[in-house]
């Protein structure tokens, strides 16, 4: 019996510390208002990162729900207590309206999913006159 519950102890301890290490995003920021830009502006911005966790974070893929919204990131592991940068970009070429916009990064971290959000509004370019 002692055998058994020395054992059951074991699986548990070692279920914990594994999943107690793992990489951790820590964002300085995970919303950007960009104010007023200009109708025809590529407005982009940098959420910063640092890995809180204890192992190597890697980014397996991000997502954004339409064309006018560009991510790029760290494609590299990023080690215990390193930042990286996911970059995200909003085109805004005829879309002379308040935008509100999210991407999706899917990681080996702690939460395997973590959204960031964008918004903004563009001001309709103006037309010369006479035309």
């Amino acid at each position: 019996m002692k055998k058994l519950l020395l054992v059951g102890f074991m699986l548990v301890a070692g279920f914990t510390v594994a999943k107690a290490q793992q990489a951790e995003f820590k964002f300085e920021k995970e919303v950007h208002d960009f104010g007023k830009i200009k109708e025809g502006t590529l407005a982009s911005y940098d959420f910063k990162f640092t890995n809180v966790g204890d192992e190597p974070l890697i980014i397996t893929n991000v997502t954004a729900p339409c064309g006018c919204t560009i991510p790029k990131w760290t494609k590299e592991p990023v080690k215990k207590g390193e930042s990286g940068i996911v970059t995200v970009s909003y085109n805004s070429a005829g879309r002379p309206v308040p935008f509100n916009k999210n991407v999706t990064i899917t990681s080996n971290s702690k939460t395997p999913q973590k959204v960031l959000y964008i918004k903004g509004e563009v001001d309709p370019a103006t037309k010369p006159a006479g035309k």
